[in-house]
């Protein structure tokens, strides 16, 4: 059976932390708290069921914070939780089998992931298939008889498991804030942030977030060439 460390990221979830803890406790073999800066009971109530507690300062990256967990993690997958998921009894189940079962080639394993339009998230979908286990340390092998090369392509398992996404409260200013804080520092985002961007002014924004975010998509359209992308940045700068 494949060992498992759960990595979570939290920050003044005494709310919903203790209700995710509990599902996870019985079902991996480590658990790995990252605290970007509670003033809340989050410490205390992890403390419940790890020793391993890590600060680390916010710094408006998510990606930092996550690459900051998946160093404490010693065990043979990182399971990526966050605080507002829950794991019902029929799918603790389905994760165990999982354990016992695992194929020591696959590298990641993907879950549906329930319940995401609850509070105006910008998904598409209610259940949608995401990466949620990674295999620690990854082997790399040699592929093709000729002509040899690496293979880069990671081992992905489709499991029937279901994540329940049950958040409190809707992220938006802290995502527009976000949003402007590495623009700030990066002059432009990814082309799946500026998306994301567009897409969460549409279904959240108010009439100031779009004139704070005005001048950032002129100066996508002067950059992009792709005409569904521009359709987006047009669409926001209108509004504006």
């Amino acid at each position: 059976m494949v060992t498992i460390s759960a990595c979570l990221i939290v920050k003044n979830e005494e709310q919903v932390l203790e209700r995710c803890l509990q599902c996870l406790q019985p079902i991996v073999d480590e658990i790995i708290i990252v605290d970007t800066g509670s003033n809340d009971n989050t410490k205390e109530i992890a403390k419940k069921y790890t020793e391993n507690i890590y600060e680390f300062e916010w710094i408006n990256d998510f990606a930092a914070a996550r690459n900051f967990s998946f160093t404490k993690a010693t065990m043979d997958y990182i399971y990526v939780a966050d605080a507002d998921e829950v794991i019902d009894e029929e799918n603790r189940k389905r994760f165990l089998l999982l354990k016992e079962a695992m194929l020591p080639e696959v590298e990641i394993v993907q879950m549906l992931y329930t319940n995401q339009l609850l509070h105006n998230t910008t998904y598409n979908y209610d259940v949608e298939y995401r990466p949620k286990l990674y295999k620690r340390i990854r082997t790399f092998h040699w592929v093709d008889p000729l002509h040899e090369m690496v293979s880069l392509e990671p081992v992905i398992y489709d499991s029937d498991i279901e994540i329940i996404h049950m958040p409190t409260s809707n992220h938006v200013k802290r995502d527009f804030h976000i949003y402007k804080e590495a623009i700030k520092k990066q002059k432009k985002l990814s082309k799946k942030l500026n998306s994301m961007y567009a897409r969460e002014l549409y279904i959240a924004g108010e009439s100031e977030d779009f004139k704070e975010a005005e001048e950032y998509f002129l100066y996508l359209m002067e950059q992009e060439a792709d005409l569904n992308e521009l359709k987006k940045y047009q669409c926001v700068i209108a509004k504006a």
